[in-house]
Parts: C-alpha cells; structure tokens; sequence
C-alpha cells in the first residue's frame, strides 16, 4: 500500500496496487491513481525500496491503453496495461501485472475524459 507521504494531504486516492507475481503483491513497485478536485489527477508510479523512483502523468495527457493478458494472467486474474501519452518525460507507462486492469482502464478512461473537459483540452486526431 502506497504512503500517504507521498501524495498531497488533499488528495483522494482513488485506486493503488502493487505489480503482482503469481497474484500475489510481492513487489517494491507500486501504482496509484490520486485526485485532488478541481487541481488535478494524476497516474502515480513508484519504483524501489532503499532508493525510489517516482513518475507522475497528468492524467489528461493520456492518449491510449493497451490490455495485454496471457493465460496465467487470466488464471491469477492480472494483466498488464500499456499507457500511451503526451508527456514530455514520458511517452509510455506499463501497469505491469495488476488486479482487474479492464476495471482500472475503464477508470482511468473516465477520468481522462473528465479533466479534460476541465482543462479544456481536445483530442484530435490525423490519419495520412
């Protein structure tokens, strides 16, 4: 479980998880989805144990997911999403082997539409 240290004191948190081995949450990388209303919301990624790594993505600059489940994914009921985005410092994020990605995906899908609308920001797309 991520540390509320980390994170705004305002700031809601909507989903976490740990990358999962066999199911289980054996692991020092943790994901979270974090809200502060009407500021912002931001897809949270923290690496490590002695020494961290932490990536943030505003969640409006999110363009695409991508679900990828093997079969002893669907056994432990994991899969990993693929986020592609338009951020300078990163422009993909893997959720490697998290619980119930289809529900995460459609959360995240929610909430990149509604910062969106209020931040003003379109997606358009070009086809060549």
């Amino acid at each position: 479980m991520a540390k509320k240290y980390f994170y705004d004191t305002e700031a809601q948190v909507l989903w976490q998880d740990r990358k999962r081995w066999c199911g289980l949450p054996w692991s020092f990388t943790r994901y979270s989805i974090i809200k502060k209303d009407g500021q912002y919301a931001k897809l949270v990624n923290i690496n490590g144990w002695l020494t961290s790594h932490t990536e943030e993505i505003n969640v409006y600059r999110i363009d695409d997911f991508e679900i990828h489940q093997s079969i002893i994914d669907k056994m432990f009921g994991v899969g990993t999403i693929t986020i592609y985005c338009n951020d300078a410092s990163c422009d993909k994020l893997i959720l490697k082997n998290i619980k119930e990605p289809f529900k995460v995906r459609q959360l995240l899908n929610k909430l990149v539409i509604e910062e969106r609308q209020r931040v003003g920001v379109r997606q358009t797309e070009m086809q060549f």
